[in-house]
């Protein structure tokens, strides 16, 4: 029974309209996609609960922002509206009493750390960095993610010396988009440079891609994979442009077959790094046919998957498991959820 035939048997993969031309170009590259492991993310960032998987505890994995919901760059895809779910914590003292307190109450296992950028696309952790060391010596368990935004090789060093275990950065390859979308002064060298910033770095560096940054246009995306496949990352993700954020009618929404597109390039590109699908993309059919290409196309993580996922994973006889983190990192310290069939 060819790949097609069982999508077609589960109900919720059927609706979502996928295209049997790409499903049979998929399938003709079967041998190095189904022995992949597929990690299902399900941090709380957000409440999430599927017909196939559970959400994890209130606070096992939140996101702090350091500026709570504030931007200086107002960027046309955002506003700043992905800050809002965030925990503010606009001191050291502030981030520390909250984590203390999940600590005590909470499955802690970990945070990200984020908030908004100034001008030059930078974000300002410094005074940070003795609260996460200490952090980090009393709770050696607890895991730290970071948007690290623009930086340079000492500041990245200072924040490894804090002890954060993962760096991620949105690389962005058209200069275009950098100054109509971003509203920022700066080169697509300059987020070449700051990857390799990190990447000298003992991190774990994950970069980020938003597939139809440039008002749902596929612009840059080709160029930003060909910058992460010349440095040692240790993984990337993929998101794509939600234009819910964004002013009525300046975006248009990728279909899910431009996106998956994206992710066979990546997985072409990258053939030894784990290639994930991270938290943002739209929602309904369009995520359910963007979620079974990603399993289809290889990648090896999906934050939050939609429903009939699961089950387009099984009918290909690609193993997975769930995990309750940040789909930039997994958590050495416990084991994952198996999935049943």
């Amino acid at each position: 029974m060819s790949w097609w035939e069982r999508l077609q048997e589960i109900e919720e993969i059927e609706a979502a309209g996928l295209d049997v031309r790409l499903v049979s170009r998929c399938e003709a590259a079967a041998a190095a996609v189904v022995h992949r492991p597929l990690r299902f993310s399900t941090p709380t960032f957000k409440a999430y609960g599927s017909s196939e998987l559970k959400g994890c505890g209130k606070h096992s994995f939140p996101a702090f922002s350091v500026t709570g919901g504030a931007c200086a760059l107002d960027c046309e895809h955002c506003h700043a509206r992905i800050l809002e779910p965030m925990i503010p914590a606009f001191s050291p003292e502030e981030l520390e009493t909250k984590v203390r307190a999940m600590v005590d109450r909470e499955d802690l296992r970990g945070f990200l750390l984020s908030g908004g950028s100034n001008r030059r696309n930078e974000i300002r952790y410094e005074r940070f960095y003795p609260t996460l060391e200490k952090l980090k010596k009393e709770f050696p368990h607890l895991r730290i993610a970071i948007h690290s935004a623009l930086i340079d090789e000492d500041r990245a060093r200072r924040m490894a010396d804090a002890g954060v275990d993962t760096a991620m950065l949105d690389i962005i390859g058209a200069p275009e988009t950098i100054r109509e979308v971003y509203h920022l002064e700066r080169s697509v060298d300059d987020f070449e440079t700051s990857l390799a910033a990190l990447c000298a770095t003992p991190m774990e560096v994950v970069p980020h891609i938003v597939i139809g940054l440039h008002y749902g246009r596929i612009l840059g995306e080709e160029n930003a994979l060909k910058i992460i496949a010349r440095h040692a990352v240790h993984a990337l993700v993929l998101v794509v442009i939600m234009p819910i954020y964004a002013t009525p009618g300046q975006f248009e929404t990728p279909s899910p077959e431009a996106v998956a597109e994206q992710f066979i390039r990546a997985r072409t590109l990258l053939p030894d790094k784990e290639v994930l699908l991270g938290c943002a993309r739209p929602p309904g059919l369009h995520k359910r046919a963007t979620d079974t290409y990603a399993v289809l196309a290889g990648l090896d993580g999906i934050a939050f998957p939609a429903d009939g996922v699961v089950a387009a994973a099984q009918a290909i006889g690609r193993p997975c498991h769930q995990e309750h983190a940040c789909c930039s990192l997994k958590l050495a310290q416990s084991a994952p959820s198996p999935i049943a069939a």
